[in-house]
């Protein structure tokens, strides 16, 4: 299936997924081939451009980020373009366990690479006996 749009409810849950699997690898070269050598970015506060930069924010990202597991759902789709809510489970080098909630709005090229990423995200710290998400399931987002 050729995950291109125009999305319909089926391309879109697959999209969603392949995002989701793609960033549990922590392989910011994997993740960065998603998206146009133009992508435009909004990560919190933080404004990223283009392929270099995109590695370069996820080798960060992901060297602060232990232990790192993403659950993406769909929230909303319409010709090209896909809303989803996540969280993520992490804990820091200092050993504290946070829980990162959001939102993305995604813009897609008609190759099918994405072309905007506009992310809104809250941390909350837990313990570790309180985390929600299976590293080794493909569950759905835990809910409350």
């Amino acid at each position: 299936m050729n995950l291109v749009p125009p999305f319909d409810a089926d391309t879109a849950r697959l999209k969603v997924r392949a995002a989701q699997d793609a960033w549990n690898t922590r392989d910011p070269q994997r993740v960065a081939g998603a998206y146009t050598p133009d992508s435009v970015w909004r990560n919190r506060s933080e404004f990223v451009r283009g392929t270099d930069e995109i590695v370069a924010f996820l080798t960060k990202k992901w060297e602060r980020e232990h232990e790192y597991v993403l659950r993406k759902s769909l929230w909303a789709y319409g010709d090209n373009r896909i809303a989803v809510r996540f969280q993520y489970e992490w804990h820091d080098d200092e050993g504290q366990w946070w829980r990162s909630y959001g939102n993305e709005n995604w813009e897609f090229a008609p190759s099918g690479l994405m072309s905007r990423r506009e992310a809104s995200i809250n941390d909350v710290k837990i313990l570790e006996s309180e985390r929600r998400i299976d590293p080794d399931s493909t569950d759905d987002i835990p809910t409350e």
